[in-house]
């Protein structure tokens, strides 16, 4: 694997993460590998103490990560939390603002297009991880 994109300014974790289940089954791993259909509420416990939380997408029209991420930054997860597998450039917008903060795709992206597409809308409509407010928000309060 190539190093992945990153959008954190700490080190990338360089631990191999473990599946869920063999997690669970320890105590001393700091990253795990949730994959499409586990639960990601099993980590819940745990967030204090992980590094490290990569997500895969089998199939770009696999949106079940995305849901994983959301809940994962709602109770207070603050490490780097990766989306890997089948990660398309257009993607990565809505999956930054789920949560996810680095990317390890199955195929390389064009760096000038993933920036492009970043840059493409400053406004969202729906509250996202990211911090940014929704324009409805910002019109209406």
């Amino acid at each position: 694997m190539t190093d992945p994109i990153r959008f954190r300014e700490d080190e990338a974790h360089e631990e191999p993460a473990v599946s869920l289940d063999a997690f669970l089954d320890q105590s001393n791993a700091t990253a795990v590998r949730v994959e499409a259909g586990e639960d990601a509420r099993a980590l819940l416990p745990f967030l204090d103490r992980l590094a490290l939380i990569e997500v895969d997408f089998p199939a770009f029209g696999d949106g079940r990560g995305y849901s994983a991420a959301q809940i994962l930054r709602e109770n207070g997860y603050k490490g780097e939390l990766r989306a890997s597998g089948d990660v398309l450039v257009d993607q990565i917008a809505y999956m930054k603002r789920c949560g996810f903060d680095a990317f390890a795709p199955d195929a390389p992206i064009n760096r000038q297009v993933m920036e492009a597409s970043l840059a493409l809308y400053d406004d969202v409509y729906q509250g996202t991880s990211d911090g940014r407010t929704p324009i409805w928000a910002k019109r209406h309060g």
